[in-house]
């Protein structure tokens, strides 16, 4: 990202909003986000024992020391360039009004900020003490947007639109998280995990057998029925396998880290609805306020050509459609689908569990976008 994305940003910004003006449209606004980024890397843990919840945490934290570190370059560039005087009472009413060099005096603060926010950061604990910093993206934005307003209005809107506006831009688009992390697990490490405390629990069938045992039905009562209820699932006294254990450290990171540093969920080998409701289950049980879009990849032939099911019998849950909020992101494997089936079957497979996935969207009302 510092060696080619924060410099080719504003460019293409720049480019884009110059073709959409000499078409007759608007200028593009500072909060434009029409590219956004997102990384696999210490996220994807779907078969690599080395991807642990302590090394989603260092890369989560790396990021925004990254952003930290990257926007206090950008902010010491234009406290070097934005030395005058003339400002609107409403920018000054930020600092004084009588310092001399207000847009100094602005910058200046978010500089300290900023440095602060980096050292905080570079102590890879989120939930260390962090009074004064710049932890969301509002904390860095409004402050230069206040700079922005004030220049324009001004009179000296080519200075505002210079590089203040690249640095606005690129935190719409990287923001303090500088990018989204996706996490990635297999579908059957979330049922084991259900398997161990159901047994523990005693929560067996008649036959005395634990989740991983049942059948579909069976799953999505269990399911449906704990996420509906409010008791906690896990008992603090449950002394869990290594494994899951491991999976649980993940969901209780995603919690620990604000909603804009994670992308989405992906369910590798995902199979059937209980899948994607398992890992709803677990993300409240670990105490995620506001959980990623969890996103449900179907792999293999058999569980491409019933993709469209799944996902209608999900969106036919009146709890789990609102939870949505109208998107449903769905993705397809090519690699074990062709594997599994060979390319040509695999291709055509693909083809049409899009369509069938578009046509249960369009029924449903909600959005889905398929990668």
């Amino acid at each position: 990202i510092e060696n080619s994305l924060w410099q080719a940003l504003p460019r293409f910004m720049r480019r884009l909003d110059g073709e959409l003006q000499a078409a007759g449209a608007a200028a593009l606004p500072a909060q434009a986000t029409p590219l956004r980024f997102a990384i696999w890397m210490g996220g994807d843990r779907d078969g690599n024992p080395n991807v642990t919840a302590d090394v989603t945490r260092e890369v989560l934290m790396l990021a925004r020391w990254m952003a930290a570190d990257l926007f206090l370059e950008d902010v010491e560039a234009l406290q070097g360039q934005l030395s005058m005087t003339r400002a609107t009472p409403e920018l000054r009413r930020l600092v004084g009004v009588d310092e001399r060099e207000p847009y100094r005096a602005v910058l200046r603060g978010l500089r300290d900020r900023l440095r602060a926010t980096r050292d905080w950061a570079d102590g890879l604990d989120p939930e260390a003490p962090a009074d004064g910093l710049v932890l969301t993206d509002a904390d860095l934005f409004e402050p230069l947007q206040a700079c922005h307003d004030s220049l324009v209005a001004c009179g000296m809107e080519e200075i505002a639109n210079g590089e203040l506006l690249d640095t606005l831009r690129r935190t719409a688009a990287f923001g303090v998280n500088l990018v989204r992390l996706d996490i990635r697990q297999n579908s059957e490490r979330h049922a084991d995990v259900l398997d161990a405390i159901t047994r523990w629990l005693g929560l067996t069938d008649e036959q005395g057998r634990g989740y991983g045992a049942w059948d579909e039905a069976a799953r999505q009562a269990f399911l449906l029925r704990e996420l509906e209820g409010r008791r906690p699932l896990f008992p603090g006294s449950w002394e869990a396998s290594e494994e899951v254990r491991e999976v649980l450290a993940t969901c209780r990171e995603i919690a620990r880290h604000p909603a804009a540093a994670i992308g989405q969920y992906v369910i590798s080998m995902a199979t059937a609805p209980s899948d994607v409701l398992a890992v709803k289950l677990l993300l409240r049980e670990c105490g995620v306020a506001e959980p990623p879009p969890i996103v449900p990849l179907f792999e293999t032939l058999d569980d491409l050509d019933g993709a469209a099911a799944t996902i209608d019998a999900l969106l036919s849950i009146d709890s789990y459609r609102e939870g949505t909020a109208g998107v449903q992101p769905v993705m397809i494997g090519y690699s074990d689908s062709a594997k599994d089936a060979g390319q040509l079957t695999a291709a055509w497979a693909q083809y049409r569990a899009q369509e069938a996935l578009v046509e249960v969207a369009r029924r449903h009302g909600v959005r889905m976008p398929l990668f």
